[in-house]
């Protein structure tokens, strides 16, 4: 053994790197051991997209990575290798730290729980979930198309739609209109403008509630999808006239007008009285304005009327459930609103012109033949006098109008 006194003549510092060695020998043994820098993180896919794992691994030194589907206890993958036969998954490596677990087009079955380990004693690992999203779809097997029921009948509207989340499904009219649902008891509930369920029932249909529905099947997975679907609400022509009698003067052009609603679609023409059907040429001209599914404005324009145009006219209106007419009269007017118009107006002018004469004789005494023709304004020569007269002339006009 060395005494005292030999160790102190030991140099120090060789000793002090033998002993600094050890610890780092130690060290390299126990604390670099493998760990996780970052959480495996969960994913959510939709079907047909990319998914890709990431699991960084610090120290992972001679050990190795292997990925392993948790909840079917298979191995995928074992370092750079790929175990299982799925083609559609790979594995990489960017030769530091990092290792990733790639599934291509994934597809429902691929969800799960997946698991990042490392071949330490104990195990390391950690996992994360995989959720693979399927946007909706609308199964038209089962899903109805265009429908034709009478007025006043039932229609029952069905929509169904696949898809993870499974798929809520909305209506709506295409023309932003109400929809009228009805309780178990058939009472109308109050207008929606949307409705939420997969089957939409109406009863006691109306004219009102016909026009394309909207199904739209969303779960929050872009793209939403909808379909179009036609409601026909079959009933005979009914048929409104505006005016029954219409007077025009004679060598002027004239437009007889009609209001229709039938479904299905009617045929629509005029006549005469007389049962002449009416044809388009340079005397008549007819036109149709479709108002809604079911409405349409009938025009018949007849020019530079005759005394042979004047008469009963008729629109009718016919399609496969019933017909319906309307009758329009028309009637010679005379043209002596314009003449009358002018003489009451120079008869008004008259009566105010006399008005201010009497006016100023009470005045100012009677009218002279040189003051006689500068009436009306030298006869209210004063303001004051001016304001008077205008006051009492308003004031006759309205005794006159009252009595």
């Amino acid at each position: 053994m060395y005494s005292l006194g030999t160790l102190q003549k030991v140099p120090i510092y060789p000793c002090l790197a033998y002993i600094l060695l050890l610890f780092q020998c130690n060290d390299a043994t126990f604390a670099y051991e493998p760990d996780f820098l970052y959480p495996l993180e969960n994913l959510t896919v939709p079907q047909g997209r990319d998914a890709v794992f990431t699991c960084i691994v610090n120290n992972l030194g001679g050990y190795r990575v292997a990925w392993i589907k948790a909840d079917t206890k298979a191995i995928l993958a074992i370092h750079e290798s790929v175990i299982t036969n799925n083609a559609r998954l790979s594995v990489t490596h960017n030769d530091f730290n990092t290792w990733t677990l790639n599934i291509r087009s994934v597809k429902r079955e691929d969800r799960g729980q997946y698991m990042c380990q490392v071949n330490t004693d104990p195990m390391k690992m950690q996992t994360a979930y995989l959720e693979v999203v399927i946007p909706p779809d609308i199964m038209y097997e089962e899903t109805s198309g265009d429908m034709m029921v009478p007025e006043g009948g039932s229609a029952k509207l069905v929509c169904k739609a696949r898809g993870y989340p499974k798929p809520r499904i909305i209506w709506r009219r295409e023309d932003g209109g109400s929809i009228l649902p009805r309780g178990s008891e058939g009472l109308k509930k109050e207008p929606l403008i949307s409705f939420e369920g997969e089957i939409l029932s109406l009863t006691k249909v109306t004219r009102s509630e016909m026009g394309a529905y909207m199904c739209i099947a969303a779960n929050g997975v872009p793209p939403s999808v909808s379909k179009r679907m036609m409601l026909h609400v079959h009933f005979h022509p009914l048929i409104q006239v505006p005016n029954q009698l219409v007077g025009a003067p004679i060598y002027t052009d004239v437009a007889l007008v009609c209001h229709v609603e039938a479904s299905p679609k009617a045929i629509n023409y005029w006549t005469r009285e007389t049962g002449e059907m009416i044809i388009s040429n340079d005397k008549y001209y007819m036109t149709e304005i479709n108002n809604s599914y079911y409405s349409v404005q009938m025009k018949l324009i007849i020019k530079n009327i005759q005394k042979s145009d004047l008469g009963g006219y008729r629109c009718i209106s016919k399609n496969s459930i019933g017909d319906a007419e309307g009758n329009i009269r028309l009637y010679e007017m005379e043209l002596q609103e314009e003449q009358t118009g002018n003489d009451d107006d120079e008869e008004m002018k008259l009566e105010k012109e006399n008005i201010e004469t009497k006016l100023y004789n009470d005045i100012k005494g009677p009218l002279t033949q040189e003051n006689e023709n500068s009436l009306p304004y030298n006869a209210t020569e004063s303001s004051t006098q001016r304001v008077i007269i205008n006051k009492l002339f308003l004031l006759v006009t309205m005794l006159k109008l009252l009595f």
